[in-house]
């Protein structure tokens, strides 16, 4: 509660909150807030000369190049944009704080090992390597959240380890091995709640990259597969009338950017209310 309330007094976080409210309202919804079906290929979504129609008072936002409602399928791509920025920075958190957590407990050859194969991976290009992942494997709306995490955990299991080293050092941690207390009970109960506020900040502002992300490979096609709609789809079957119907790239993509700047405000926000250095200052 007392997260929220100091969310609501921040005018930019505010705005982000709203934005990614209506995404959100608009995503589970949209099966009543949709004028038309995803799919549904109108007889008269086309003009006479097989061009999409632009915004009117019957097709809001106009149609695409197969005659099929834009408003309706952004309605639809935001369900398949948030489930794969939740499912997939859901997962590169979890994959982060474990390897994190652990490197930085136990340290020594182990802990070495995982954190010098955390920097080989932070070594490639995530885009290059989201790439060939997804080119091996046949891109689904699952698969793509899966490679999506893989190169996404890597951040957080940096920053995790160096916290992680610093809680290990701190008197109280000594104070409960020198009373018994196992490695699990350590970890859980005293190390692991000090780096939840770390993970919260990280999971938001990691929904802006997960559905930039996802917009990219969907826009070079290896990503969710039509006939089913997500947002960088929509900007790829549509790339070739970019002169003749520039609407069908500008208004994906002012989704996409609007969505990633909001989740962006608030991670940021999140940030400064959690970080115990912020507190205080005005």
């Amino acid at each position: 509660m007392r997260v929220m309330l100091a969310l609501l007094r921040r005018p930019a976080a505010m705005v982000g909150l709203v934005i990614v409210g209506l995404v959100v309202v608009g995503a589970l919804l949209a099966p009543w807030l949709a004028p038309f079906s995803p799919d549904d290929q109108m007889f008269d979504g086309l003009s006479l000369d097989g061009a999409p129609l632009p915004p009117s008072a019957h097709y809001l936002l106009g149609t695409d190049t197969l005659g099929r409602d834009l408003l309706s399928r952004l309605l639809f791509g935001a369900r398949t944009s948030l489930v794969i920025g939740l499912v997939a920075n859901g997962t590169a958190v979890a994959i982060g704080l474990l390897v994190g957590i652990v490197a930085g407990y136990t340290r020594g050859m182990f802990g070495n090992m995982l954190m010098r194969f955390t920097d080989l991976m932070m070594a490639f290009p995530a885009l290059l390597l989201a790439i060939a992942l997804a080119a091996l494997l046949r891109p689904s709306l699952w698969i793509v959240a899966l490679v999506i995490a893989l190169v996404n955990w890597v951040q957080v299991a940096r920053i995790v380890y160096t916290e992680t080293r610093g809680l290990a050092e701190r008197d109280f941690i000594t104070a409960e091995r020198s009373l018994g207390a196992g490695h699990g009970r350590i970890l859980f109960f005293h190390i692991l709640p000090h780096l939840m506020p770390t993970a919260i900040v990280w999971g938001t502002l990691g929904i802006a990259t997960t559905v930039l992300l996802e917009a990219t490979l969907s826009f070079l096609g290896i990503g969710v597969q039509p006939p089913q709609p997500s947002w960088g789809n929509i900007i790829y079957e549509s790339q070739s009338y970019f002169q003749d119907a520039p609407w069908l790239v500008f208004i994906p993509g002012a989704v996409i950017l609007a969505t990633a700047l909001s989740f962006n405000l608030i991670g940021d926000a999140l940030r400064d209310i959690l970080d115990p250095t912020q507190r205080g200052r005005g």
